[in-house]
């Protein structure tokens, strides 16, 4: 197991793997635990640094970092505002960030194309994925701003998805490479996201559009319902570094992963094909839920744990390395950008 809790300092001396300075020796970089490449630290080595300028400088070496390291913590630097966070993302990842669409999960509009990060009540964890592996197309780059961070808990695990897919059993992984993931939706019934706020319309001619680009089934239902069928990837491989890595959202989407009371009132009140999101292998048959089990101990065998500081950015490769959120308590804001996307099905 190799979940790196924070917690008190072990007695005797501690030594940090050696320092790299910058060539213009203003910024350290070094792991932020000893004998763990994720995530690499990037902290200014003298008062006054410019995060956003050094960056634009170094954007290289910053993507290279974050193909070795797969995330990068950037800590103690002084930030403007969310605005020169959405500035540093752009210049990591090579380009303006993206809207957030075809969503999953409630979030709010911040400012240009920064948003909170996942809204759900504050006493629930949310499992690790990588971010929109529900879908064919998703950014490559995904960056977090801890505005402020929790006063207990609140910490965003992260998993590398290369020693996912290494650590889940063979007998597992064959039929999911084989059969690829379904996820079904169902929107209406005042349960989950309306498909006005997903497709971010409320024209059905548009959502409709978007489905037949996307390869997606659609059935409208009633007055305001729709169902939605896509088959995605249940692993990929990085364009860059050649790597596989176990990409899928199986273990999220499906029924086992709400709890007991919960599965048994939405299958009482909508039936298995009525509820609101749901997996199965892509050629329709069921997963059961002892083998998601396995891969969400796989996840939390692998969880890297650290405290988030106000202030901190972290910056994510979205293919090597997969994130979540621990409950907290007292007020919390953290908000999210993502750049550089990616057509998985053109892969």
């Amino acid at each position: 197991m190799s979940l790196h809790e924070s917690g008190p300092a072990k007695p005797g001396p501690r030594r940090r793997a050696a320092v790299s300075l910058s060539p213009e020796t203003l910024v350290r970089l070094e792991p932020l635990r000893q004998g763990e490449p994720t995530p690499l630290l990037v902290r200014p080595a003298v008062e006054g640094v410019n995060l956003l300028s050094w960056a634009g400088d170094h954007r290289e070496l910053l993507r290279r970092k974050l193909l070795h390291h797969a995330a990068l913590l950037f800590r103690g630097f002084t930030l403007g505002d969310v605005g020169e966070f959405e500035r540093i993302i752009e210049v990591i990842g090579g380009g303006g960030l993206l809207e957030y669409s075809y969503a999953s999960t409630p979030r709010s509009h911040v400012a240009g194309n920064i948003y909170t990060s996942t809204e759900y009540p504050a006493n629930q964890e949310i499992p690790l994925h990588n971010e929109m592996a529900y879908t064919r197309q998703w950014p490559m780059k995904l960056g977090f701003y801890s505005v402020t961070a929790a006063t207990e808990g609140g910490e965003t695990p992260l998993a590398d998805s290369r020693r996912v897919y290494e650590r889940i059993p063979a007998a597992i992984r064959e039929p999911f490479e084989r059969k690829k993931v379904m996820y079904v939706r169902n929107y209406g019934e005042g349960l989950d996201l309306p498909w006005q706020e997903v497709f971010q319309t409320t024209d059905r001619a548009a959502v409709e559009r978007f489905c037949r680009e996307q390869d997606i089934e659609f059935t409208w239902k009633g007055d305001d319902g729709l169902r939605t069928r896509q088959v995605c990837q249940a692993v990929a491989r990085h364009p860059v570094t050649g790597e596989t890595v176990w990409f899928n959202q199986a273990h999220l989407f499906h029924i086992s992963n709400l709890a007991k009371d919960m599965r048994e009132t939405l299958l009482r009140s909508f039936g298995e094909d009525g509820l609101p999101r749901n997996t199965y292998y892509g050629d329709g048959s069921p997963m059961d839920s002892e083998t998601l089990d396995v891969v969400r101990r796989v996840y939390r065998e692998e969880s890297i744990v650290f405290p988030w500081q106000d202030g901190d950015i972290t910056v994510l490769e979205n293919m090597l390395v997969a994130h979540g959120r621990r409950p907290f308590t007292g007020p919390r804001k953290l908000v999210v950008g993502m750049a550089e996307p990616f057509d998985g099905s053109e892969a």
